[in-house]
């Protein structure tokens, strides 16, 4: 049967790379990716077939490796982080249902058996840097406006304000985009305090990675960039310092019971 991988690569190192997704990148003789995560993967990517498209180019990227599979190739479809979390998997289900639907001229990609392989995602990586601030409930918001109207995204964050969720920010900024973080930072300022901790995590676990612990309050797009993760805890958050270590976490109300 024909088979495709779907890979997330992690954050950016290589130890945090799951042993199934290097077992599927090894069983691949062809590997799909934008190219700085085969870079990232290192030699396991060796002796590997490799279809490299740029940035922008995530349609295709999909297809392509659907066409591989189709045709009998082992393929791995590779992704930054999860592969399922604001990458690539969520595209190629998305055509298989186009498929059904009888959108697309492709019935051989319903013969190709898919595997989903999960990833640790930058917000994850950067929660365990500086402690636990994921350690109650959170969600997720891509400040991306280009697939997802503006609207809808500002409504997002105002239902996380009033959930008290801990929040980390997807694709804070980017040269064309440079106002929407300062938008959420004041929509958050409505519900939890000025002083509630973030986390600021760029590169995360590559070899240029940056760690700052600010506040909402103080919290600005001139400190970030596409390369950022901005995480945002939630009114319980908290800052904690113990000479030179700092930490962030999140309770989650056991101090009830201490």
């Amino acid at each position: 049967m024909s088979k495709l991988f779907l890979v997330g690569a992690g954050p950016g190192d290589i130890d945090l790379v799951a042993p199934k997704a290097i077992a599927a990148i090894k069983a691949s003789t062809d590997l799909v990716a934008y190219g700085l995560y085969l870079t990232i993967l290192g030699e396991v990517c060796d002796n590997k077939t490799h279809h490299v498209l740029p940035l922008g180019q995530e349609i295709e990227r999909a297809r392509l490796a659907l066409n591989l599979a189709a045709s009998g190739k082992a393929t791995t479809l590779v992704s930054s982080g999860d592969i399922g979390i604001y990458a690539m998997a969520t595209l190629v289900f998305e055509l298989l249902d186009r498929q059904l639907q009888g959108l697309e001229n492709n019935p051989e990609w319903l013969d190709v058996d898919i595997e989903s392989v999960p990833g640790i995602s930058a917000m994850q990586a950067g929660s365990s840097k500086i402690g636990a601030l994921l350690g109650h409930d959170f969600c997720t918001i891509s400040l991306s406006d280009l697939l997802t109207p503006w609207q809808t995204i500002e409504k997002r964050i105002e239902c996380c304000g009033m959930g008290d969720f801990v929040v980390s920010f997807y694709n804070p900024k980017s040269k064309k985009r440079d106002w929407q973080i300062n938008t959420a930072r004041d929509i958050l300022l409505k519900y939890r305090p000025g002083t509630t901790p973030v986390l600021l995590g760029r590169q995360l676990t590559r070899e240029d990675e940056s760690i700052t612990i600010t506040t909402l309050a103080e919290l600005d797009a001139k400190d970030v960039d596409m390369f950022t993760m901005v995480s945002v805890g939630n009114s319980q958050s908290k800052h904690i310092v113990n000479g030179a270590k700092e930490w962030i976490y999140t309770p989650r109300g056991y101090d009830k019971k201490l």
